[in-house]
């Protein structure tokens, strides 16, 4: 087995957060309300009646959090700008005061000798812009655009990559096909132009930040999905799946087309959201990185439900996390193998963006340092495979606000005490430390 040391020279450390999930001071410095805050709000949305009204306190604790940063040898810090508190209706003139606070944070990063890698789009979009349709609406596309190029105009100077969105697969499905997360809604398939009109966003955004000389990356949860048989059944079921939840946030970017969705009655211009010239605008920019969020392969079998033409089986015979969730570090492998394969030459450069799990409330944190090992594991032999991997970013500094599950599932380095804002790190968090500072010593 490869030495998960033996990543490429030059391999960027690091880990990631998202704004909702550890800022909290949702009503301070001229914030408008997001999503998110709307749907806390609703009776059983969130477990417990959790919200991120407060958080981990970040907006105020950011100097203590990038002394653990510093203290970890992070080379790289990915988290999120808070949509609304940079443009607090969705439109219209930047609210200075929340730039201000991302302007403080940079610096603070840059002062520590850690790069700040920025995500637009995580989940947050402010709710003025809901109550006018949200993602199914093609305007958002362009507001999203005008927003970005504010956030840049103050920050671009100092920061040189940006994400534009995480993971608009599970805000499609999750936010607008089954409403288990914000804003709510349960339309199925007819929720298909919100994956249109985020790559859309994408695509304006990102001819905007190229023109400046910046680079561009957009961050997708990727899964390699596996049938349950060689049935043809399963397996026509597997490839179903896998356009819906892979290649239809990905084949447009890196090939600038749709997959075939006609598994689910669904043609090519996604219920009438596609107009022309919007696929060219989509991958026309190109991307100077994909960012992969990958947490556990997918095992799909023939469909039980009319509704959907596959159903989701259960991964057998694997440690599972405090969330459920099946542990196959060797998937990271396959998936970017699975990636390589796909798209050949149009593959950019690949940085795992989110990669972590949820443990019970310890500090000592076994069960985090071999999943650890273990991706690293499979990440250094797709590198060794000749895959371009640039860096990994592990899910997340802080134990947070966890959308849907409230403060009950804790996925961070640090843990997080909600009542008092206690930092305390974990063994993890000792094991991630000393294996960056270890891989600096061998590259020199």
């Amino acid at each position: 087995m490869t030495d998960r040391h033996d990543l490429p020279a030059g391999f960027r450390w690091g880990a990631s957060t998202a704004a909702y999930q550890i800022e909290g001071a949702v009503d301070e410095g001229g914030r408008g309300p997001s999503i998110w805050d709307t749907f806390c709000e609703r009776p059983g949305a969130v477990k417990n009646g959790d919200s991120g009204r407060t958080a981990c306190d970040h907006y105020h604790r950011w100097p203590e959090d990038i002394e653990l940063m510093r203290e970890l040898g992070l080379d790289t810090y990915r988290f999120s700008l808070a949509w609304p508190r940079v443009q607090p209706t969705g439109r219209g003139a930047a609210n200075a005061a929340g730039l201000d606070f991302y302007d403080r944070l940079v610096d603070g990063l840059l002062a520590a000798g850690i790069t700040p890698l920025p995500t637009l789009f995580h989940w947050d979009l402010p709710q003025a812009l809901e109550d006018e349709g949200g993602w199914m609406q093609r305007e958002t596309a362009f507001r999203f655009a005008e927003y970005a190029a504010l956030a840049v105009d103050r920050l671009g100077d100092r920061v040189p990559a940006w994400i534009t969105l995480n993971e608009p697969f599970v805000h499609l499905v999750y936010g607008y096909a089954l409403g288990i997360h914000a804003p709510g809604r349960a339309m199925m398939l007819d929720a298909l132009p919100a994956a249109h009109h985020q790559l859309l966003a994408h695509g304006l955004a990102a001819a905007d930040l190229r023109g400046r000389g910046l680079d561009v990356l957009i961050a997708n949860n990727l899964t390699p999905v596996r049938a349950a048989s060689e049935d043809p059944a399963d397996l026509a079921a597997a490839e179903a799946y896998d356009a819906l939840h892979n290649r239809l946030f990905t084949d447009p970017l890196l090939l600038g087309r749709y997959p075939d969705l006609s598994a689910y009655g669904v043609g090519p211009d996604l219920h009438g959201s596609v107009r022309d010239g919007d696929l060219a605008l989509i991958a026309g920019p190109g991307l100077d990185g994909l960012g992969v969020n990958y947490y556990n392969p997918t095992r799909i079998a023939a469909p039980t439900d009319p509704g959907l033409p596959f159903a989701e089986a259960p991964v057998e015979g694997v440690p599972r996390t405090h969330f459920g969730w099946p542990v196959v570090p060797d998937g990271l492998r396959e998936l970017l193998v699975i990636l390589r394969d796909r798209y050949g030459a149009a593959l950019p450069p690949i940085t795992v963006t989110e990669s972590g799990c949820s443990t019970d409330d310890t500090l000592d944190d076994t069960f985090r340092i071999d999943y650890l090992a273990g991706h690293l594991d499979a990440l250094a032999r797709a590198a060794a495979d000749g895959i371009d991997v640039r860096g990994y970013c592990t899910w997340s500094l802080l134990d947070n606000f966890e959308w849907a599950e409230g403060y009950s599932q804790r996925f961070g380095l640090v843990h997080v005490d909600f009542e008092t804002q206690k930092r305390t790190p974990k063994a993890s968090f000792a094991w991630y430390r000393d294996l960056i500072a270890a891989q600096a010593r061998r590259t020199g």
